[in-house]
């Protein structure tokens, strides 16, 4: 019952924690790539021993430009899929309108293929080669193994734009009040656990994007942000030390 409650209450309609379900991969990819990044200039910069202002330039650059230039990315990537699809499905309708035979064939060669035979196999192909349109998604999804996707090339990007910038901010997030309020904790501790707590939240919401178990999504990204945050902070160490 807990669990069937729990279930319900993660998810409601299209949506997980309020987010639309088609777009949720972009969040999450978005956002683990924001933290990582991110966390790996503090790790970087504190490493090098490097000022609290440094943190921030280079860490909103940072947030700035690999954001716009990871969603701008991905709104091609989308757009060309799309446009990809289209081209192929206008060339179908020119062989559906000029070389009918070929296509009627192809159509009984893929459902004969499946164990369709005889009368019944031929009843299949009637029905189907009858409307143009159920024609030429069959040969769409069969025989080129395309699919349509619906997601907006433009709101793929937003989603992935401020996914990016939504989590990527919480690694800066202890050294902006810093700046703001003279506070002098222990900053890049601070930024450890809230960026260790953030890829986690993120984390969860991969697992269900990939329907895998919670915690291993958990401690993927978990893992996989310590093991960044490892490499930049040494390198900057190493090279702090060098050239400082």
């Amino acid at each position: 019952m807990t669990e069937v409650h729990s279930e319900t209450s993660l998810h409601s309609g299209n949506r997980v924690w309020g987010f639309n379900k088609d777009y949720i991969s972009e969040f999450v990819y978005g956002g683990i790539d924001g933290a990582i990044t991110t966390f790996a200039v503090v790790a970087g910069a504190t490493g090098a021993e490097a000022g609290i202002y440094w943190v921030l330039i280079f860490g909103f650059a940072n947030l700035i430009a690999d954001g716009f230039s990871m969603s701008v990315g991905n709104f091609f990537s989308v757009k060309a899929e799309r446009d990809n699809f289209e081209k192929h499905k206008k060339i179908e309708y020119w062989e559906v309108e000029h070389l009918p035979d070929k296509e009627i064939q192809e159509i009984r060669d893929i459902y004969r293929n499946k164990g369709f035979k005889g009368e019944l196999l031929e009843r299949v192909v009637d029905v189907i080669t009858t409307d143009r349109d159920v024609w030429v998604d069959t040969m769409m999804k069969e025989e080129l193994e395309m699919t349509k996707d619906t997601k907006s090339p433009f709101k793929t990007a937003l989603a992935t734009f401020l996914s990016f910038n939504i989590i990527g901010i919480i690694p800066l997030l202890s050294y902006v009040t810093s700046a703001l309020f003279e506070f002098k904790g222990h900053l890049f501790l601070i930024s450890c656990v809230a960026t260790g707590i953030a890829l986690m939240l993120v984390g969860y919401l991969k697992s269900e994007v990939t329907a895998t178990s919670h915690w291993k999504g958990m401690l993927e990204t978990f893992l996989l942000g310590g093991l960044a945050a490892l490499l930049a902070y040494f390198a900057g160490d190493l090279l702090g030390s060098y050239f400082l």
